[in-house]
C-alpha cells in the first residue's frame, strides 16, 4: 500500500489501473478529462504496452468501444462530462439491457453551478432510468475503492456500473491509500454471448426481465454497501440527555422534536465540516444506488423530518417524497431549504442546517471579474475579425456556432456569434435558418467538434443543397480542454469531400493577419454561392505549438 495526493479524477485513472484496466475509451469533457490523460500518461511513464488509453470521435463511439473490449472479458472504463452522456445514450441504455461480460466503469463528471458547462444536468437521472448499479464518492479514498471494487461488482452482476462525480471531486486533491495491482483480464468470450448482445426483440424482451429481476440484486448490494452508513447520535453519558452550551445540533426553520439529514456523495463531506466533533442529528450517508431501503426506514422511524443534501437535482428528494409513502415532511431543493441551482458548498449546507454562516474572507471591490477570452495569437481571432467585416454588408446575416475555444468569440471584442446549443448544433441550426429564409445562415464549428457531432449534419446539408457557409476553424487539436488529440488532424479536406461537398466550394486557408483581405474575399465569395459551401481556416493552436517549442 502506498499513500499519494490525487485529484478525485486522478484517484479514479490510478484504481482503474490497480485493478487491472485493459482500456480506457473517452472523449475529453471538463471536469473528467484529466482520468483519461493520467492513463495515457501512465502507459508511456509505467510501460503499461498491453492497457489501451485513446481518445475517440465522441462519447457513443467510446463507450461502444469499451464494450467491444468488455465483450472479449477484459476490464474497460469510459469517461465522459454530464453533457457527454447525453450522446452516449443511446449505447448506455442498450448496454443497460445487454449487460456486460469483463467489469466496466462509466465515469459521469457532472459540473453543478455550470463552471464550464451549457447546464448542470445529474447524471444520477441516466442511472435511475437505465436501472443499474451507481455509486457517488464522498471524498477522494472512496473514489478510488469504489472503482478498484466496483469492477468486481460489475462483474459478479453483469452490468456497468455508472460512477458520478462533480467538478469539486473531481478537481480537489486529498491523500489516497493504493493497493496491489491486479493482472489483466485474460480474453475470455462468453460461449452464448448471442443471446445478451443481439438485441433483437425476442432477445431483449428476455433482457430487460433480467434486469428487472436484478433490481433485488442491487438493492441487496446497496443496503450492504460499507459506502451508505446510518449515524444515530446517542446522548452523552451522565447528563440529561439535553444538548451542552457548545452543541450546534441541526435547528432549521421547521416544527418537530428531530430532523434527519441524508447526505448524498460530496454533500456527506460537507456535512462533516459543518459538525467537525460529531453529528448530533441522525444521518444517513449515501454513496451507492439504489436508495437503500431499509436505512431509509431506519432513519424515518428516528426522526420527524428529512432534510435532503445532494449536489446538483433533488433527485433523492423527489423519490423519498413518493419512495416512502408515509407522508413525511421531507425538506431540501424543492422546497426552499437549498438554493434550486448552483453546486452544493459547505456554507449553504451550513444555512439550509439554521447555522449561522460567517464568512471569513471578504472580496475587496477592487477585484474585478476576469472573464475568459481567446489567446493572443490564436488563430480564431483571426477568423472571427475576418467574418465580422464581412457580414457588415449583410443586414440579417446569423452566424450559428458550437462547444469549444471559439464559443469565446461571443465576447467582447468580437460579438461574432448568435447561437451554442451543443456539439454540432452550429451546422445543422444554420440549415434550419436557411430553410426559413436567413441569408447568410453561418456555422463556425471547430475541428474536434466537427468530427465529434458535425460530420452527419454536414450529410443533411449536402443532401438538401442548403444555402449555408460552414467555417471549421481548425487548430489541429482539442483546444478548450488541454490540447489533446483531434480525431479530425489532417482530415477535414478529405472528410468533406467524402461527404460530398463540392470540391470548387471547399477552400483551405492559413488565418494569419497578412491573409485577412483573403479571407474576406473568400468568405464573401462563398457566402454568394447558393449552395453548401465549407471554408477551412487552419492554424495550429498557440498553446500547443508554444507546449511543443518548449519541449524541444
Amino acid at each position: 500500500m502506498n499513500k499519494q495526493l490525487f485529484l478525485g479524477d486522478e484517484a479514479i485513472a490510478q484504481a482503474a489501473i490497480d485493478a487491472g484496466l485493459s482500456g480506457v475509451y473517452s472523449y475529453p469533457g471538463t471536469p473528467s478529462t484529466e482520468i483519461t490523460e493520467y492513463i495515457q500518461n501512465a502507459v508511456k511513464t509505467q510501460c503499461i504496452a498491453s492497457l489501451q488509453a485513446v481518445w475517440c470521435a465522441n462519447e457513443k463511439t467510446a463507450l461502444e468501444t469499451a464494450l467491444g473490449m468488455s465483450y472479449a472479458g477484459k476490464r474497460t472504463l469510459s469517461c465522459m462530462k454530464h453533457v457527454g452522456l447525453n450522446v452516449a445514450a443511446d449505447a448506455f441504455m442498450n448496454i443497460a439491457m445487454s449487460g456486460i461480460n469483463g467489469g466496466m466503469i462509466i465515469v459521469t463528471a457532472d459540473d453543478p453551478s455550470m463552471h464550464s458547462s451549457q447546464n448542470e444536468q445529474d447524471n444520477r437521472v441516466y442511472g435511475n432510468f437505465a436501472m443499474i448499479p451507481m455509486f457517488e464518492p464522498s471524498n477522494q479514498q472512496e473514489a478510488y475503492d469504489m472503482v478498484y471494487e466496483g469492477y468486481e461488482l460489475s462483474e459478479k452482476s453483469g452490468y456497468p456500473i455508472l460512477l458520478r462525480i462533480t467538478t469539486r471531486m473531481a478537481h480537489s486533491r486529498a491523500g489516497v491509500v493504493t493497493r496491489e495491482m491486479k493482472p489483466q483480464n485474460p480474453v475470455r468470450v462468453e460461449k452464448d454471448a448471442g443471446s445478451r448482445y443481439i438485441l433483437l426483440p425476442a432477445n431483449a424482451r428476455k433482457r430487460f426481465k433480467i434486469l428487472i429481476e436484478k433490481q433485488k440484486e442491487f438493492l441487496e448490494a446497496s443496503e450492504n454497501s460499507k459506502y451508505n452508513r446510518l449515524f444515530i447520535p446517542q446522548p452523552p453519558k451522565g447528563g440529561d440527555g439535553q444538548q451542552n452550551a457548545q452543541s450546534q445540533s441541526a435547528k432549521l426553520p421547521l416544527e418537530g422534536k428531530g430532523v434527519g439529514i441524508v447526505a448524498c456523495g460530496l454533500a456527506f463531506n460537507y456535512l462533516q465540516e459543518n459538525f467537525p466533533n460529531g453529528f448530533e442529528n441522525p444521518v444517513l450517508k449515501i454513496s451507492q444506488y439504489p436508495l437503500p431501503k431499509k436505512q431509509l426506514l431506519q432513519l424515518v422511524e428516528a426522526c420527524d423530518e428529512i432534510l435532503v443534501l445532494e449536489d446538483g437535482y433533488p433527485v433523492v428528494e423527489e423519490q423519498l417524497k413518493g419512495y416512502l409513502g408515509m407522508g413525511l415532511k421531507v425538506h431540501g431543493r424543492l422546497d426552499g431549504t437549498l438554493q434550486r441551482d448552483g453546486e452544493l458548498t459547505p456554507d449553504k449546507v451550513r444555512k439550509a442546517l439554521g447555522l449561522e454562516v460567517v464568512s471569513p474572507y471578504n472580496v475587496p471591490e477592487v477585484v474585478a471579474m476576469r472573464p475568459p477570452a481567446l489567446c493572443a495569437g490564436c488563430g480564431h481571432r483571426d477568423v472571427y475579425e475576418a467574418l465580422n467585416e464581412v457580414l457588415k454588408e449583410y443586414e440579417n446575416a446569423k452566424v450559428f456556432s458550437d462547444i469549444g475555444c471559439y464559443t469565446l468569440g461571443a465576447l467582447p471584442p468580437f460579438r461574432a456569434i448568435d447561437s451554442c446549443i451543443d456539439m454540432g448544433a452550429s451546422i445543422t441550426m444554420a440549415r434550419g435558418a436557411a430553410d426559413a429564409g436567413i441569408f447568410p445562415a453561418v456555422a463556425v464549428i471547430g475541428d474536434s467538434t466537427f468530427t465529434h457531432s458535425g460530420m452527419t449534419g454536414l450529410l443533411d446539408c449536402v443532401n438538401a443543397n442548403a444555402n449555408v457557409l460552414i467555417i471549421i476553424s481548425d487548430n489541429e487539436t482539442t483546444g478548450m480542454t488541454g490540447g489533446q488529440d483531434s480525431a479530425a488532424t489532417g482530415r477535414i479536406h478529405d472528410i468533406c469531400k467524402g461527404i460530398g461537398v463540392h470540391p470548387d466550394h471547399l477552400k483551405e486557408i492559413v488565418p494569419l493577419k497578412k491573409n485577412f483581405e483573403e479571407m474576406k474575399k473568400l468568405i464573401r465569395e462563398e457566402i454568394e454561392y447558393p449552395g453548401v459551401s465549407v471554408i477551412v481556416p487552419c492554424r495550429e493552436c498557440i498553446q500547443t505549438y508554444a507546449r511543443k517549442a518548449r519541449n524541444k
